[in-house]
């Protein structure tokens, strides 16, 4: 599958941004798909995950309550609506798809075998 994203940009802390990933290619029932990001210096980092079949969100507890993913059916797209940004939450940020028919989902990088081109997102204090 095909990934592309969309929507990053420079934000003060407390705003917000609605980052987009506009999958193609495939049919996304049987896809995990979602968001890791990763800051200068450190590691590609897990954000937000959504199970394509049945909507079910995950999410790291460093986001959890401040940002929302949802998906599309008709768009084939994956939205991560990013609130009360911090400038912790600086990095650039990655739309990622996995072919999982069992459902599973994985928080690690490596399980991805999809990546979009990547969106940077810079949060001021």
């Amino acid at each position: 599958v095909q990934l592309q994203a969309s929507g990053g940009g420079l934000v003060q802390a407390g705003g917000s941004l609605r980052l987009s990933c506009a999958a193609s290619g495939r049919t996304l029932s049987t896809y995990v798909m979602g968001w890791f990001r990763q800051a200068p210096g450190k590691e590609r980092e897990f954000v937000a995950l959504i199970r394509w079949s049945d909507g079910d969100t995950f999410y790291a507890d460093s986001v959890k309550g401040r940002f929302t993913i949802s998906r599309d059916n008709a768009r084939s797209t994956v939205y991560l609506q990013m609130n009360v940004l911090t400038p912790g939450d600086t990095a650039v940020y990655y739309c990622v798809a996995h072919l999982a028919p069992s459902g599973s989902v994985s928080f690690s990088p490596r399980t991805y075998e999809s990546w979009g081109q990547g969106t940077q997102v810079t949060v001021s204090s």
